[in-house]
């Protein structure tokens, strides 16, 4: 990744009130680039976004299903560089309301590419999607870029059906593919189980532990600890994110097209064994497992194959232990008064030295 690059640069991200948006806004922010956010404004309380408090960040609060909103917001802030992140994320509430599931994910996919296509300053756009968006056969082996799309749940289905969107609104309105198409290039990036510091999403692994362990209960309540998953710190697909929009931009051939950020496979653990992990981590708390095991359908084993990043420049530069410690830590220092903003920044500090160059 190239710090100067992003100096000065003109950034739409969507979803910058969100667990990922709000460790992106800040790492834009430090590299000097001018972001202008569009999400719905946070759910819970405590949330990264308000902790942060990143007053660099132009922020508009709204939905990107409002294709007016999003395309006067495009307007304004002219980017060249547009990180669509914004996403109704969760497995589980996407069975509660499938309805706004693929509203957000889809029709809000299309939204923001329509509207980037008719802005002239674009000059490149990275659609994130996730590795459950591969029609899932429950097999060992790991899913690569080529691999179908598809989904079971309406989550899963509605990934899927972003990526196939993003495919066709790229084919449809962007050069070179489209004849006078928008010269912008357009690709994907499709994520591992992310996690880390600042997040306190319902129904996610890493917060439930985190809010059993060191809440009043002293205790975590597992529905699938055999499930086999990706599991990545937050920092590692953003890189891979911003990699992608630099490649974008230069024109890089191939660089408009799908990529898989995962972990390393050895760096794959059951559901149960990363609960342990970062109770062991916390130094507090105990896991209980729910007899009735999950009342709904998620799938048993999840695989990436991201060797293909490697033309990108990208690899994964954290291992399952250092992963687990940092989002450990971040935790237990917040839990004890630590300011989440300083927490953040130390931990980009500590991955920009790992990857080269500086915030």
């Amino acid at each position: 990744m190239t710090p100067e690059f992003w100096r000065g640069r003109r950034v739409l991200l969507t979803g910058h009130t969100g667990f990922k948006g709000a460790w992106l806004a800040l790492w834009l922010s430090r590299m000097g680039a001018q972001v202008t956010g569009l999400s719905l404004a946070p759910e819970s309380r405590p949330n990264l976004w308000d902790l942060l408090a990143l007053d660099t960040v132009d922020s508009r609060i709204g939905t990107i299903t409002d294709a007016a909103l999003v395309q006067r917001v495009m307007d304004e802030a002219a980017p060249e560089v547009v990180l669509h992140l914004a996403a109704q994320a969760l497995v589980r509430r996407s069975y509660r309301d499938p309805m706004e599931t693929f509203a957000t994910n889809v029709l809000g996919t299309v939204s923001v590419l329509q509207a980037a296509a008719k802005t002239p300053s674009v000059q490149s756009v990275v659609v994130v999607s996730s590795d459950k968006c591969y029609e899932n056969l429950e097999r060992d082996e790991p899913y690569a870029e080529a691999d179908r799309m598809g989904g079971r749940d309406p989550y899963s289905a509605s990934k899927g059906c972003t990526e196939l969107a993003c495919a066709s609104m790229r084919a449809s309105f962007f050069a070179p593919y489209a004849a006078g198409g928008h010269p912008a290039r357009v690709g994907s990036g499709r994520a591992g189980n992310v996690i880390g510091g600042g997040d306190w999403s319902e129904d996610r692994l890493i917060p439930d532990v985190v809010r059993g362990c060191l809440g009043d209960a002293g205790a975590v309540t597992l529905r699938s600890p055999a499930s086999i998953r990706p599991w990545q710190h937050v920092l590692e697909p953003l890189w891979g994110y911003l990699l992608l929009a630099e490649h974008l931009a230069a024109g890089t051939p191939g660089a408009d097209s799908g990529w898989n950020f995962g972990p390393d496979a050895a760096d794959e653990r059951p559901v149960g064994a990363v609960a342990q992990a970062v109770v062991g981590a916390l130094g507090q708390g105990r896991i209980d497992i729910d007899p009735a095991g999950a009342s709904l359908h998620e799938a048993r084993i999840l695989r990436l194959d991201s060797a293909r990043a490697r033309a990108l420049g990208w690899s994964p530069r954290l291992n399952f232990d250092e992963t687990v410690r940092l989002t450990a830590e971040w935790y237990g220092a917040w839990a004890r008064g630590a300011s989440p903003r300083a927490l953040c920044e130390g931990q980009l500090d500590h991955y920009q030295s790992l990857i080269g160059g500086s915030a």
